[in-house]
């Protein structure tokens, strides 16, 4: 059992490293040259989008206008997706001939799937019409992935820049994200789905005779398509209620991994990409290796804790071993094609990425496994992260460290050549606030107000736990959640969607006003005083600030939550 869990994480950690390698190159084509790879096909398409919009692609913007084009688009997106919703009864493509989604709900996804959340508080398959998932819900799958792609985008210029007010044209990076990089990608993963069993098809549900004689309503629809771009997109929103748990969603084991990697391609590619753009590959690998060892953290401790069982069962003397005749540990709420090795990766990865496509029960699992994704989304979701959201996240911890380190050696804090000066560090520390903030405060009415009290599934720390989750969730854009949460509530859907509001368009005004002021900066050369950004010292001290910074933050309410479940577990106790 051990030999294969290593042999399946290694295989995992390979394919993921060439993956970064050729997906890095490739992206830093796409964005910083004239003619980028694919141009033949994809340049007279890119021509007629810039002609159709009015744009002029060689025009740059300072910050300001870049980012009011960004909230500009989203806000468009967010009302169109909101119309289609309303209006789905009497659009094309409705087999169920489903009514109007209601305004709380509408809102509620709509600011779900703008802000790259894709949180649920409805089943998919009986909710959402064919021509829903499709032009409104994938659409913005797309959009809002292109949107964090972009904000990465301009702080990356801010770096690699100098004495420029310029960051780029966002309406150019929208257009190339979405057509270099996110189409071409979820195509490819979309024929992998088919291959592999996934459904494609604009036909409506199928009724099936079952062995006992009764009519059971298979739903059907443009699954794989949606299921791509979901995961490469870091979405997660499931076309079925199931997410991927469901047969239709994730159908083997190979689907499995392929939808992990899937969830790390742009993400994990990205720290490769930058370092393309800053003349310096160290600088890209070191993110990326502080971004790995992290990851690699959270999936040796929910592995070994969900493979270790049951500590209440363990007092009845139950055996939880893993042996020829069962998988052991805890299996509860996980599918037996995955394993515990399986569900304890999509776990971990999906709540580092700001995904939170589930293929398992995250209530399910034992507290101190259940506390490590929760944990991961509380640190903005930078361990790889979201895409574009987690290579910004982290190059605010970046700063945050150099800062630090600057502060130890009584030395104007640098990076990449770049003086990091109180207006810079004014930014960083909003940019930080304002997420713990969303997530504590949210949190704490919940807590305090019998409205939000009663949308804990359970009582004691593990209802604490489904509050704590379910906010750390929607401020971190992630949108899985512990199941005992009543997420249809009315207290639920005006409080989440104001988290998911608040965890993502501050955080990307503050990156976008942080990239116009480094990029106005001069390049100062290297002393002997400056930190090298790019050896493992650094990297184990920039571990060590995000963890600091995370676990100072947290670390009472996890307490209150996972931590003291745990131990009432321990001593055979529980709610």
């Amino acid at each position: 059992m051990i030999v294969h869990t290593l042999g399946y994480f290694a295989l995992f950690t390979l394919v993921l490293i060439g993956i970064s390698i050729a997906l890095g190159w490739y992206m830093a084509r796409v964005f910083d040259t004239e003619r980028p790879p694919f141009a033949r096909v994809l340049g007279p398409v890119e021509r007629a989008c810039y002609r159709l919009a009015g744009v002029d692609p060689a025009r740059e913007q300072r910050w300001t206008a870049y980012a009011a084009g960004l909230l500009l688009f989203n806000l468009f997106g967010l009302l169109l997706l909101y119309g289609i919703q309303r209006l789905q009864a009497w659009l094309p493509l409705n087999p169920q001939d489903l009514g109007p989604v209601s305004p709380l709900v509408a809102w509620n996804t709509a600011v779900s799937f703008v802000t790259n959340t894709n949180w649920q508080a409805y089943a998919g398959e009986s909710t959402m019409s064919i021509f829903t998932q499709m032009a409104g819900l994938a659409v913005q799958n797309f959009l809002s992935a292109a949107t964090g792609i972009v904000a990465a985008l301009a702080l990356a210029r801010g770096l690699a820049r100098q004495s420029t007010q310029a960051v780029g044209n966002v309406w150019v990076d929208l257009t190339r994200a979405t057509l270099y990089v996110l189409l071409p990608l979820a195509l490819v993963g979309a024929i992998f789905l088919v291959w592999q069993g996934v459904p494609q098809t604009l036909h409506g549900p199928v009724t099936a005779t079952t062995l006992e004689g009764a009519q059971q309503v298979i739903p059907r629809g443009p699954v794989a398509s949606q299921e791509a771009i979901k995961m490469l997109g870091t979405n997660g929103g499931g076309y079925f209620n199931a997410n991927s748990a469901h047969p239709y969603e994730n159908p083997t084991p190979l689907t499995n991994l392929a939808e992990i990697l899937f969830m790390l391609a742009i993400p994990a590619a990205l720290p490769i990409t930058f370092g393309y753009w800053v003349k310096d590959r160290r600088q890209g690998w070191a993110i990326w290796a502080a971004m790995a060892v992290v990851l690699a953290l959270g999936v040796a401790v929910v592995t070994v804790v969900e493979q270790g069982g049951n500590p209440l069962l363990a007092r009845f003397g139950v055996d939880q071993h893993a042996s020829i005749l069962q998988p052991g540990g805890n299996f509860e709420g996980k599918e037996v094609r995955f394993g515990i090795p399986g569900s304890s990766l999509f776990a971990v990865v999906t709540t580092a990425v700001s995904c939170g496509a589930v293929n398992s029960a995250h209530d399910s699992y034992l507290p101190l496994a259940g506390l490590v994704p929760m944990f991961n989304m509380q640190l903005g979701e930078i361990i790889f992260g979201g895409v574009g959201s987690g290579l910004y996240g982290m190059l605010v911890f970046v700063l945050t460290t150099v800062f630090i380190a600057g502060l130890m050696v009584g030395r104007t804090p640098e990076y990449l050549g770049k003086k990091i000066g109180p207006y810079e560090i004014k930014l960083v520390a909003l940019y930080i606030l304002v997420s713990a903030a969303s997530i504590l405060v949210f949190t704490g009415l919940a807590s305090a107000l019998p409205a939000g009290r009663a949308l804990a599934g359970n009582p004691g720390p593990h209802g604490f736990s489904e509050l704590l989750y379910a906010y750390s969730s929607t401020t971190g854009n992630n949108g899985s959640a512990f199941g005992g949460y009543n997420a249809a509530a009315t207290f639920a859907l005006l409080t989440t969607a104001l988290a998911m509001l608040f965890g993502r368009f501050p955080g990307i005004v503050l990156v976008l006003a942080l990239a116009g002021s480094l990029a106005a900066k001069k390049r100062v050369p290297p002393s002997l005083g400056t930190m090298p950004t790019h050896t493992p010292l650094f990297v184990a001290t920039l571990i060590g600030v995000i963890l600091i910074v995370g676990g100072l933050t947290y670390l009472p309410g996890l307490a209150l939550g996972p931590i003291v479940e745990h131990l009432l577990l321990v001593a055979g106790r529980v709610f």
